[in-house]
């Protein structure tokens, strides 16, 4: 029922062989392969499937704040090594906006993981690996929060949550952005448009909270801006990632110079993921790597 819903959905919105060539692609994993016609590019199912990957880490990263348990295992199957989630806990908080914001958040990206995983039928590819403990400290470390034979948790207070949650939420708004444009059908492209803008309100909020509690201590702009140069440094050459400003002149919206949104390929956000500076296909976050085609980093240089 769900594939015939798919398919009808989708070649309704068709508007070339070619979509109805990558519509086969969601529909049987066996050819959910690059599209020869569109220059090696990947199909629209690989796009997704990374979308998902991504999905899958925001959503273990928030449900376990707020609820001390991840994704049930039903959500976490498919196609590839399913793999187990280290780290993670109920965060204390004691900000009851933070916690309300971060419970909403939390339940946001678990129907972002049910709405691909939907999509994309019998080619979705199952949770990979995932770290939440030792990809923290060497997060903060490479930023300077931390000294190095430190730890991070960033379940142990409302300010670690906030710091952890701004090193996600930028990167998964500029990974929508830059994924955009690859997406050939319209049915699609709509859906990522969706995505976008709630990662968008996900990563306004953060910025928002770190700006407020930098009132109060003025530590956290810089803290902010050292997880902001930590990106910077992965990503590649481009100088655009941003941090939230200081008490008198916030930055609250990263945009460039015409007031946009920027973008990253997917490439530049493994290298962020994968907390790596050279060509990767595992670390970091994803200590096995993704799943699913889109799985190399490039080098920062």
């Amino acid at each position: 029922m769900d594939n015939w819903f798919i398919t009808e959905s989708v070649s309704r919105s068709a508007e070339s062989e070619t979509d109805r060539r990558r519509l086969a692609a969601l529909v049987d994993p066996g050819m959910c392969k690059a599209d020869p016609a569109g220059g090696g590019s990947p199909s629209d199912a690989a796009i997704l499937n990374f979308a998902l990957n991504l999905e899958y880490l925001e959503a273990e990263f928030y449900l376990r704040a707020t609820t001390g348990s991840g994704l049930p295992d039903e959500m976490t199957t498919g196609t590839g090594e399913r793999g187990e989630v280290s780290g993670g806990g109920s965060v204390n908080f004691s900000s009851k906006f933070v916690q309300r914001f971060a419970k909403e958040i939390a339940s946001d990206e678990m129907q972002h993981v049910a709405f691909l995983r939907s999509a994309l039928g019998s080619a979705a590819v199952a949770r990979p690996a995932i770290s939440l403990d030792a990809s923290f400290t060497t997060a903060a470390t490479a930023a300077g929060l931390i000294k190095q034979g430190e730890s991070f948790d960033p379940y142990a207070n409302d300010l670690n949550f906030l710091f952890a949650a701004f090193l996600f939420e930028d990167v998964g708004v500029s990974a929508f952005k830059g994924s955009a444009a690859l997406l050939s059908n319209k049915t699609y492209l709509d859906a990522a448009a969706g995505l976008l803008a709630t990662e968008a309100y996900h990563a306004g909020i953060v910025r928002s909270a770190l700006y407020s509690v930098g009132l109060t201590d003025d530590t956290v702009f810089d803290s902010v801006q050292k997880l902001s140069d930590a990106r910077n440094s992965l990503d590649g050459p481009a100088d655009d990632d941003q941090g939230v400003g200081t008490a008198a002149n916030p930055n609250f919206i990263p945009t460039d110079e015409h007031g946009m949104c920027y973008g990253r390929s997917a490439q530049s956000v493994l290298n962020i993921v994968y907390l790596s500076p050279t060509p990767a296909a595992s670390g970091g976050f994803y200590p096995a790597g993704l799943n699913g085609e889109v799985v190399m980093s490039a080098g920062a240089a």
